[in-house]
């Protein structure tokens, strides 16, 4: 799964795979810092199991319809996530605010075929397959 930062304070997710690395590439706004997390499970209820009692969790899911929305949640707001989440296909509870500890990779994408990542490595899209 990919957060796409474009712009200050601004995000969009995209569930990654290996069939459709080009397809997300081919959207991502020019100079976008992308940061990988690990997948959702399709084990919705397990997600939801997951989700801590004493803190915040930027909820992250994959909507019926592909999008994928994301909600900052507290104990007080689980009610509420499983009306907006009724139907989605996977799910991931994520820290919030995020720690590196749990981020797989952050590469900031420079064309429409190159990425770079933190240690300056520059390297060709299709290399995200092996990442």
């Amino acid at each position: 799964m990919g957060e796409e930062a474009y712009l200050r304070n601004a995000t969009r997710w995209h569930r990654l795979t290996e069939n459709n690395l080009d397809t997300v590439r081919a959207v991502l706004g020019p100079r976008a810092l992308l940061t990988v997390w690990p997948d959702l499970t399709p084990d919705v209820d397990a997600a939801f199991a997951a989700l801590p009692e004493d803190e915040s969790v930027d909820f992250v899911w994959e909507a019926p319809n592909g999008k994928i929305p994301h909600e900052a949640v507290d104990e007080t707001d689980h009610q509420q996530l499983t009306i907006l989440v009724a139907g989605a296909r996977a799910a991931c509870p994520l820290p919030w605010p995020s720690t590196n500890a749990t981020r797989c990779s952050t590469l900031l994408c420079l064309t429409a075929t190159a990425c770079c990542a933190p240690g300056g490595d520059l390297f060709s899209v299709s290399r995200l397959r092996d990442r």
